[in-house]
């Protein structure tokens, strides 16, 4: 059996992918942190977040979103300046206004239980033989981004959401003939 076509032979995507992409994540502030580093990868490939995550954990304060909410300008100012993460002022100062938003969904009901409670809190199992079939995004993305943004999050189209929701294990898209596939599609939370 073969991982996923997209993990290629670089040993970070390999350990990424045999140890944490489609793992079913309940943690809220886990979830928050994966959500704002999808946001980040926008535009790039997804390596360039993992080689720069622990730059990204150290410059937003282990991802606090309690700390970060907090941040104003002059924090905004000391991350353009960091060379360890993406400098894109527009994904950093989303990332302050997310934390706010995160903190009034965690307050009502937990982050990880308004996330999972659109999908009755199972991952969705499917069957993909090929790369081509998986989507970037679909109906349910759609969805729980129109739901975030009507809460205020930014930088969480459906494209990012979908991403974020196989990262987090929301959605099982290894395809049925990575060695992760089967465990996966046991979950059943």
């Amino acid at each position: 059996m073969e991982r996923c076509g997209w993990v290629g032979s670089n040993a970070l995507y390999e350990a990424y992918h045999d140890t944490e992409w489609g793992v079913p994540e309940h943690d809220s502030r886990r979830l928050w942190e994966m959500l704002v580093l999808e946001g980040f990868q926008a535009g790039l490939n997804w390596i360039t977040i993992l080689r720069k995550r622990d730059d990204f954990r150290k410059a937003f304060q282990g991802f606090d979103p309690y700390m970060i909410a907090r941040w104003e300008e002059n924090d905004v100012a000391r991350l353009l300046c960091d060379p360890g993460i993406i400098r894109h002022r527009g994904k950093i100062e989303a990332t302050i206004i997310n934390a706010r938003a995160w903190q009034t969904i965690e307050a009502e009901i937990g982050f990880a239980p308004y996330l999972w409670g659109h999908l009755d809190d199972r991952p969705i199992q499917n069957r993909w033989q090929s790369l081509a079939e998986v989507p970037v995004q679909t109906d349910l993305s759609l969805k729980l981004s129109k739901n975030l943004k009507k809460r205020g999050f930014k930088f969480c189209g459906p494209t990012i959401v979908y991403a974020f929701m196989q990262a987090a294990g929301m959605v099982n898209d290894h395809l049925v003939t990575c060695p992760c596939h089967a465990p996966l599609s046991r979950e059943t939370r």
